[in-house]
């Protein structure tokens, strides 16, 4: 019986194998591919934007009009990241924590701007606020629907970043508050928002980076005017005007701007890590307190107040 079990075969570990994939081939294939697809596309547009010399780049990236492009398309940008940071969040708070009718017919819809052709998107929300409105309201070919449009394709990279977040939060941390006398005010400020600080970060910088390269959703509602063109519709018009370079070199500079907030994402996602890995190794009984500051029995008193 014994030699029949140690002759038995060892079952294989589990796990998918893809065959060449973590090889020299493997890497060499997935290098040609990002290559073909993402690099070479880069260099083109760098090289096509510097074409006639950095002077040239420097006077397009730098023209009046692009500058006017560049502070609408940031601030409106900024405007909309401030908002859906505090309503997406309100958002994913109702999905997580609360009940009630059509609540997954609400999730749903919130992934619908990333569905959604932002093209249609346009078409729609000038339906909703145009000059035909069912409301009354125009607000067509204005900056403010420069803000709408943006808030309505960006709303979902806030609530899906806090989201999880919120759903793998302790609630004994916050029963254990409760259980010291804080207040619901008190326990968001010093235990709930900091951890979702991290993941909100990430959200807003993630649409942060779609506001400041989105075309579609903007390009019929708020139209090609010089008071309304954001960066992407400036480069659509200098292009369908015949100067490629100062639509390259308007495409460089945010081309950069994506990269930097990429680069706050990462610094975001490694923070989020780190605080993380700091409550975990704190978990356990009432310790979790100290994650955001001790709570006194005089913060209890004012809270009760």
């Amino acid at each position: 019986m014994e030699a029949h079990a140690q002759s038995r075969p060892v079952a294989p570990r589990a796990g998918l194998h893809l065959p060449g994939v973590g090889t020299g081939l493997g890497r060499g294939t997935v290098v040609l591919y990002l290559s073909i697809i993402v690099l070479l596309p880069l260099a083109a547009l760098a090289s096509k934007s510097f074409e006639d010399g950095l002077g040239s780049f420097w006077a397009q990236a730098t023209s009046p009009p692009a500058v006017r492009a560049y502070e609408l398309t940031v601030i409106c940008s900024l405007i909309v990241v401030v908002i859906n940071g505090f309503f997406g969040t309100i958002i994913a708070w109702l999905l997580v924590r609360d009940s009630f009718p059509g609540k997954s017919a609400v999730n749903a819809v919130i992934d619908l701007p990333f569905a959604l052709p932002t093209i249609v998107a346009s078409l729609v929300l000038i339906e909703l606020y145009g000059a035909h409105s069912p409301f009354g309201i125009d607000i067509a070919l204005t900056r403010v629907a420069v803000v709408v449009a943006l808030l309505f394709v960006t709303l979902p990279f806030v609530v899906r970043a806090v989201q999880p977040l919120l759903i793998e939060m302790d609630r004994e941390m916050e029963e254990a508050a409760a259980s010291l006398g804080a207040g619901g005010f008190t326990i968001f400020r010093r235990i709930i928002f900091p951890n979702l600080l991290p993941g909100l970060a990430a959200g807003v910088a993630l649409a942060f980076a779609r506001a400041v390269g989105e075309y579609g959703s903007v390009l019929l509602f708020a139209g090609t005017l010089p008071n309304t063109q954001v960066s992407s519709v400036f480069i659509s018009t200098q292009i369908e005007s015949g100067n490629e370079n100062g639509a390259a070199a308007v495409s460089v500079v945010l081309l950069f701007t994506a990269l930097a907030m990429l680069g706050l994402i990462r610094l975001f996602q490694r923070w989020g890590s780190k605080h993380e890995r700091s409550q975990g190794a704190g978990a356990g009984g009432l310790t979790v307190m100290p994650m955001s500051g001790n709570f006194t029995e005089k913060e209890a008193d004012d809270e009760n107040r």
